[in-house]
């Protein structure tokens, strides 16, 4: 089933400069990037955002982290793009993800692991909507 999915590279990932990088990794899977964009995220979006992660104690930093330097947001299309990106990034804790995983091969820890990535094609269509007006995804390309 054609799927379409979010990745946010995080800030630790644009300060290390391994956008380029991590998009290959898509690219070479076979996903199609539909949609992309710098985005300075604000806590407006990232309440929403990590709404189930509000009032727990590391919800601040989570935020100020998130809010330190654009993000790079990418949408990807295709057969089975969810499960296919959660294989290529990698359990959220790189130090339990596979070698080649996106996680382990960049990361330092859980907040600083390179990259978001949507877990359900629901979570994916909220996050779609939450940084991306309409024309601003490019379907069938």
């Amino acid at each position: 089933m054609i799927q379409q999915t979010v990745v946010l590279i995080k800030p630790d990932g644009y300060q290390k400069k391994v956008v380029g990088q991590v998009i290959d990794r898509f690219e070479r899977a076979g996903l199609s990037i539909i949609g992309l964009k710098l985005v300075q995220l604000t806590q407006e979006i990232l309440d929403i955002w990590y709404a189930h992660h509000k009032g727990k104690p590391f919800y601040p930093s989570v935020c100020e982290q998130m809010m330190s330097t654009p993000v790079v947001a990418i949408v990807l299309e295709g057969e089975g793009a969810v499960e296919k990106v959660f294989g290529i990034c990698g359990p959220t804790d790189p130090a339990e993800a596979p070698v080649g995983t996106i996680r382990k091969d960049f990361g330092v820890d859980k907040p600083h692991n390179v990259v978001h990535r949507s877990d359900s094609v629901e979570a994916a269509a909220k996050e779609i909507g939450l940084l991306f007006a309409d024309g601003e995804i490019f379907k069938g390309v």
